[in-house]
């Protein structure tokens, strides 16, 4: 079965670029809030959804995603309740999704919340994406036309870069996107050395 590399960092360092990289050099690439947002229009999920937040976030029966983070991110109790309804979805979605490349050496998962959700400890490898905390503000405010106070209110709910680097075995600072991509590189040359004489 191939080997898990776990892919994180908080909102607006990167990660998806970095996982890109990866994925440019051969290495299978599942990112885990894209796969989440097609679980949760499934009609299982969508049901578990309006039983926990009421019909008022779907509007023709599609979910307003937008409205759904603006409650979960400003109360960790509901975003507990929403974690324990996707999650399960998502992992079952990315067994299915490992048993279809298991004939590689390595897969990246990549999720912004793999400590949080406790789905690091299914990962052999972890590799931490960090950035300044302006430079991930600024990404972030233009990438989803939001506020300042919202970034930080979402950067609240997420561990902060030093809890996620003590426990990673790799660390790409993404300021500068030619060195980043370097860094993928040494990664890459690392674990095949690790992985020949294993």
């Amino acid at each position: 079965m191939a080997k898990i590399i776990g892919l994180t960092g908080g909102i607006g360092s990167g990660k998806t670029t970095i996982a890109n990289y990866f994925a440019e050099m051969g290495v299978p690439l599942y990112i885990a809030d894209d796969e989440a947002k097609k679980v949760m229009q499934s009609e299982k999920i969508v049901k578990q959804i309006k039983l926990a937040f009421g019909d008022s976030l779907f509007e023709n029966d599609v979910l307003n995603r937008a409205k759904l983070a603006e409650i979960v991110f400003n109360d960790a109790d509901k975003l507990a309740t929403l974690n324990a309804i996707v999650h399960p979805a998502v992992k079952e979605d990315f067994e299915l999704w490992l048993l279809k490349n298991k004939k590689y050496h390595y897969v990246i998962y990549e999720a912004a919340i793999l400590f949080e959700s406790g789905r690091y400890k299914d990962c052999d490898v972890i590799v931490t994406v960090t950035a300044p905390e302006e430079m991930r503000i600024e990404r972030v405010v233009k990438r989803d036309k939001t506020t300042r106070e919202q970034v930080l209110s979402r950067m609240k709910v997420q561990w902060d870069d030093e809890k996620r680097i003590s426990l990673s075995n790799f660390v790409i600072n993404n300021s500068n996107l030619k060195i980043a991509r370097e860094e993928v590189v040494k990664i890459l040359k690392i674990l095949n050395i690790k992985q020949n004489q294993s």
